[in-house]
């Protein structure tokens, strides 16, 4: 049917172009002048010939160069006259070509624009879809506090006792400071915003005197390092929100599958980024596999008396975004 067939595009970029006609005016005028001035001097010689039946070599040659050499001039006029059609006709064509070509980037420059509201409509709508879940968290916490969580410890008591069981005469005075709280193990692991950030400096001090715990934060803080070598900036990540039970079943030693949504860095620069150094770099390799040691040792600790909500805000910290990344490089979620 006629309305099935496509539509000629108007745009003379995409167009076929015209076939020109063999012959053209310019031919036929030619052809005429030409058989014109062939009649002239086939009358001129033959009228006015001598009549002598003796072959001039020289007079025929001139007879010739009479006859031909302005049947010749006309028609190299003739292909002139073609030829500067012709190049018009290109050069339009050319034209229209640019012009489309400009109108179609335009256009395309214009469409680019869009998807970009559209993204950060989308980013704004994954903010707002990240905060309803923590606040969720929030009502939904199967481990109620009695207690702030300034005044809880990060690490469970049996933990501490059996380490504190352990020690013997000189033992350092790190390893006897008092058991870090929740509120500050958190803030600790996110390190501190700004290099005014007083409460964070004063909780990263806290965990540091913590035997413990210190491990995992200098394990951090050394991959943390390696990763802004390369350009990676947890600030920058903004990782799919896994909720508080997966977590705890990651605590509890669940792997495999089952736990695959606690990787939910999708950034594929960094990803890419991160995997390529792992092959090549063996330190930042031993930083990585040592970092997750820590992590995963450390969180399963932490996890057995935290809150839905406390896990939520532990997750959210650069450490814990730090081992999403690297958990899902090495395949720690698979």
């Amino acid at each position: 049917m006629a309305e099935d067939s496509p539509k000629k595009i108007e745009l003379g970029v995409y167009q076929r172009p015209e076939e020109e006609p063999k012959i053209t005016a310019t031919e036929v005028i030619a052809a005429v002048l030409s058989l014109i001035w062939l009649a002239l001097t086939a009358g001129f010689f033959l009228i006015l010939g001598d009549g002598s039946g003796e072959f001039d070599s020289i007079r025929f040659v001139m007879m010739l160069i009479a006859i031909f050499m302005p049947v010749a001039m006309i028609w190299v006029g003739a292909l002139a006259v073609r030829v500067s059609v012709t190049m018009r006709e290109e050069s339009r064509r050319l034209q229209s070509a640019i012009s489309a070509m400009r109108q179609s980037y335009l256009s395309q420059q214009h469409a680019g624009a869009q998807p970009t509201s559209v993204e950060k409509k989308l980013e704004e709508i994954a903010a707002a879809q990240r905060k309803t879940e923590t606040t969720l968290a929030m009502f939904t916490s199967i481990r109620p506090a009695a207690t702030p969580a300034e005044d809880r410890l990060a690490i469970p008591a049996p933990a501490l006792v059996e380490e504190q069981a352990s020690l013997a005469l000189g033992t350092p005075a790190e390893s006897l400071a008092p058991p870090l709280s929740v509120a500050d193990f958190i803030k600790a692991m996110n390190f501190p915003e700004t290099a005014e950030d007083k409460e964070g400096f004063r909780a990263l001090r806290r965990a540091l005197s913590d035997r413990k715990i210190s491990q995992l934060i200098h394990a951090a803080q050394d991959v943390l390092t390696l990763l802004s070598q390369d350009g990676i900036y947890m600030d920058d990540l903004r990782p799919d929100r896994a909720k508080p039970a997966l977590w705890r079943r990651f605590a509890g030693g669940e792997r495999g599958h089952a736990i695959a949504p606690l990787g939910g860095v999708r950034d594929r620069s960094s990803l890419a980024l991160a995997s390529g150094r792992m092959k090549q770099d063996a330190i930042f390799r031993d930083a990585v596999h040592h970092f997750l040691r820590k992590f995963d040792k450390t969180f399963s600790e932490f996890a057995s008396s935290a809150t839905d909500e406390e896990i939520a805000a532990l997750t959210d910290t650069r450490t814990a975004r730090a081992f999403m990344l690297l958990g899902r490089v090495t395949g720690t979620f698979d």
